[in-house]
């Protein structure tokens, strides 16, 4: 076994370069509520070429900034090959003032379109969500409200999907993945993958990065102390177009990729607490 995963992780890519630094311009861009005010919330989305998808998503994100605190929405463009930017810029000019549109100029993965957008973001909380429109936005304010109330160190908050609304090949890969994922990293997280999560964005920006991060979110952040918190949302089908990744790429990707954040892990000490002599 020790074989094994010696083997692994050396087959295991280094991590990808840091992403570019980002402007963060629009100081005075607008809220949600209008104004200059600061944001609370930034609302972060990688995409890749989820053209048709936009205008749904754009649409139901205006609806839900009318119930949310001031809120940035950022969308990061991963290097698609359709307009995906022209329909943002479109929707920006139409329904979202607020919107901030980053854009790379080639695939990087979504881990660092995630990062891209958290770094730009300037809100201290961030959540995530996929813009294919199986998620509901209108859920991010019950994840918000949870992470603000609780006691101690600010957590982690995971949108878990109780009703998938994939193909049964999908939900038996993901469910396959997430038991695994748990009884090996121990992180008590019944849908890890969950691209709908809420969490600080200092904590996060702490983590190292590499393509796979934002499946293993549970996990790392455990290792530096950030609490799970876990709430069941709705899950919806895809409006339009596939996946980005088929059920044995995940399968290989995510071993590989469990077995690094588990040497990850062993090899983080942090100290309980820190004080100036």
């Amino acid at each position: 076994m020790m074989a094994l995963l010696l083997v692994c992780l050396l087959l295991w890519p280094a991590a990808r370069p840091e992403p570019a630094p980002v402007d963060r311009p629009g100081l005075t861009a607008q809220t949600s509520l209008g104004g200059d005010q600061p944001p609370v919330l930034s609302i972060v989305i990688a995409v890749l070429n989820e053209r048709d998808n936009l205008p749904f998503v754009c649409q139901e994100l205006a609806e839900a900034c009318q119930s949310l605190p001031p809120t940035e929405i950022i969308f990061v463009d991963d290097g698609s090959q359709d307009n995906t930017v022209a329909v943002l810029q479109q929707q920006r000019a139409t329904c979202l003032p607020n919107l901030r549109v980053l854009s790379h100029d080639r695939c990087c993965g979504k881990s660092a379109a995630l990062r891209t957008g958290i770094t730009a973001a300037k809100a201290e909380w961030v959540a995530t969500m996929d813009g294919d429109g199986q998620d509901d936005p209108r859920e991010l304010g019950t994840l918000l409200a949870l992470a603000r109330s609780a006691n101690g160190t600010p957590p982690l908050v995971v949108g878990v999907r109780k009703r998938r609304k994939d193909g049964w090949s999908r939900r038996f890969a993901t469910r396959f993945a997430n038991g695994l994922r748990r009884r090996l990293l121990r992180d008590d997280c019944p849908d890890t993958g969950a691209p709908v999560k809420l969490f600080q964005r200092d904590a996060f920006l702490r983590l190292p990065q590499f393509e796979g991060l934002h499946r293993f979110l549970p996990a790392l952040l455990n290792s530096y102390g950030v609490p799970l918190v876990c709430h069941t949302v709705r899950h919806r089908p895809r409006l339009h177009g596939h996946s980005k990744y088929t059920n044995l790429n995940r399968a290989i990707v995510g071993v590989r990729d469990m077995l690094g954040v588990i040497w990850l892990r062993n090899r983080t000490r942090l100290p309980k607490s820190v004080k100036e002599c």
